[in-house]
C-alpha cells in the first residue's frame, strides 16, 4: 500500500488558490478513477477536480469554505501495489515545482506488542459521615395519576397538568380531558396552540455567496452610486412584441429583453461614458467601442454575469437566442471562463417581479447599470382622452465619478424615445 497526494493544479487563470465549494467523497470512501473528488471556485468559474488513481480516501485538505493554495494536497488517497508518483488531476502542471512524496501505508514487518498489565487500582474506603451531620429523611413520592400514554400525549400538547382534571374511575380518560376543557374555556382556560417558530439555522457563506458578497461590498464601498428613473410607456413596444411572436417560426419567443438591448446598444456611441470600464489604481477610465453586454442571471449558486459579446451587431432574434444560451448554461453550471467577464455596462432584469422601481448595485469596474421594471397597466390621459396604456420604469445606476446626472437622464430619455416608437429599434 502506499499514499498518493493529489495535488490542486494550476486552473490556468494566474490564480494563487481556490476555494472549496463541495467536496464529492469523505475519508474512508473508495474512488475510482476519473472520479469526482471536490468542486474548486476560482473568481470566475468552478471547476471539478477528478481522481487520476483509484483507492481508498485517508484525508480531505479542509471544509468547504477553505482557501487551498495551488500545488499543495487537496486529498490523499491510498492505493494498491507499489509506489507511484502524485500528478494534478487536471489541467496543467502547478506552476511551482512539486517534490514528489510517497509514504509507506503499512510496515509488516514490526510486530504488534502487547501492552503491558497495569497493577490492579486499590481500593480507597469511602470516609463515614460525620457524627454530627444529619441523615436527610426520604420523601414521599406523590400519588401518581393514572392515563393511557394517549391520554397523556394529548394533555401535554395541551399543556394540562392531569393531576388538576377530575375523573371517575382509576384512571384519566379522554372524556375527562373533554369535561376540563369545557369548564376550563368558561373559566378563561385556552389550549395552547402549537408553535410556528423554526429553529435557528447558521448558514456559511461560501462559493458563489461569498463572491457576490465581496463584490457587491466592494462597490458600495468604492463607487458613489446614484439612480435615476423614468417611466416609458411600451404599448405599442408589447403589441409588436406580441405580433413578432405570433409569426416565428422556428425562432426563439420574444421577450422584453432584446427590445431594451437593442435600444441600449443604438444610444450608446452618444453616451460614451456610460459604456466604459473605471480603473481606480490607474485613475484611467477606458471607453469601449464595442458593447459587451452583462446579463445580470439568478441561479441556484446565486447571481452571476454571463456576457453577450458585441451585442450592437446582433438584431432581437439573436440577441434572445444568445441570452436563452448563456442564461442555461451559467444556471446549469456549464458557462465558460470567458463568458462571465469581460461586460463594459450590465442590464439587470427580475422580468414580472420587477417592482416599481429598482436600485441596481454597479458590476465593478463597470459605470452604469440598467434595470427594467414590472409592467403595469394604468389610465393615462392622451390630450382630453383617457386611454389604457402599458407602462414600465427604467432605472439606471451610474458611478457619479464618471457620469453626471444630467448624462443619465438624457440617456434615458434617448432610449425612451426608441422604445416608445419601437419602428425605430429596426431602422437602419
Amino acid at each position: 500500500m502506499a499514499l498518493f497526494k493529489f495535488r490542486l493544479p494550476d486552473i490556468g487563470e494566474g490564480i494563487s488558490e481556490a476555494e472549496i465549494v463541495a467536496w464529492h467523497v469523505k475519508v474512508g470512501d473508495r474512488v475510482e478513477e476519473d472520479q469526482s473528488l471536490a468542486d474548486m471556485m476560482t473568481d470566475k468559474a468552478t471547476v471539478e477536480m477528478e481522481s487520476p488513481v483509484a483507492g481508498t480516501v485517508v484525508e480531505l485538505a479542509g471544509e468547504v469554505g477553505d482557501q487551498v493554495p495551488i500545488g499543495s494536497t487537496l486529498v490523499v488517497i491510498e492505493t494498491e501495489g507499489a509506489e507511484s508518483d502524485d500528478a494534478p488531476a487536471q489541467g496543467d502542471a502547478p506552476t511551482a515545482p512539486v517534490v514528489e512524496e510517497q509514504v509507506e501505508a503499512e510496515n509488516p514487518g514490526v510486530e504488534e506488542v502487547a501492552p503491558t498489565e497495569a497493577p490492579a487500582p486499590v481500593e480507597t474506603p469511602a470516609p463515614a459521615p460525620a457524627a454530627s451531620a444529619p441523615v436527610p429523611a426520604p420523601v414521599a413520592d406523590k400519588a401518581k395519576v393514572l392515563a393511557s400514554p394517549a391520554v397523556r400525549a394529548r394533555a401535554k400538547d395541551l399543556g394540562i397538568d392531569l393531576s388538576q382534571v377530575r375523573h371517575e374511575g382509576a384512571h384519566v380518560r379522554h372524556a375527562d380531558l373533554d369535561a376540563f376543557l369545557r369548564y376550563g374555556a368558561a373559566q378563561g382556560y385556552h389550549a395552547p396552540h402549537a408553535s410556528r417558530a423554526r429553529d435557528d439555522e447558521q448558514v456559511k457563506v461560501i462559493g458563489m455567496r461569498r463572491r457576490i458578497a465581496e463584490n457587491m461590498a466592494a462597490s458600495k464601498r468604492a463607487i458613489p452610486h446614484f439612480t435615476y428613473v423614468d417611466e416609458i410607456d411600451v404599448t405599442a413596444l408589447e403589441a409588436m412584441r406580441g405580433d413578432l411572436n405570433a409569426n416565428r417560426g422556428d425562432r426563439p419567443k420574444l421577450t422584453l429583453l432584446p427590445f431594451l438591448i437593442v435600444a441600449i446598444c443604438r444610444t450608446l456611441p452618444d453616451f460614451p461614458m456610460l459604456n466604459a470600464r473605471y480603473d481606480d489604481e490607474a485613475g484611467v477610465v477606458m471607453r469601449s467601442g464595442r458593447v459587451h453586454m452583462g446579463m445580470a442571471t439568478q441561479t441556484d449558486a446565486g447571481l452571476m454575469v454571463p456576457v453577450i459579446r458585441d451585442a450592437q451587431d446582433k438584431n432581437v432574434w439573436q440577441l434572445a437566442a444568445e441570452i436563452t444560451r448563456l442564461a442555461d448554461a451559467a444556471r446549469s453550471g456549464k458557462a465558460k471562463s470567458d463568458e462571465l467577464s469581460g461586460s463594459t455596462i450590465t442590464v439587470t432584469s427580475l422580468g414580472p417581479l420587477g417592482g416599481i422601481a429598482t436600485t441596481p448595485v454597479i458590476n465593478r469596474p463597470e459605470v452604469a447599470i440598467i434595470g427594467p421594471n414590472k409592467i403595469v397597466e394604468r389610465p393615462v390621459f392622451d390630450g382630453d382622452d383617457i386611454r389604457r396604456a402599458k407602462l414600465m420604469n427604467l432605472s439606471i445606476s451610474c458611478d457619479h465619478r464618471v457620469v453626471d446626472g444630467w448624462d443619465a437622464a438624457s440617456y434615458v430619455q434617448a432610449v425612451r424615445k426608441l422604445l416608445e416608437t419601437p419602428v425605430l429599434l429596426f431602422a437602419d
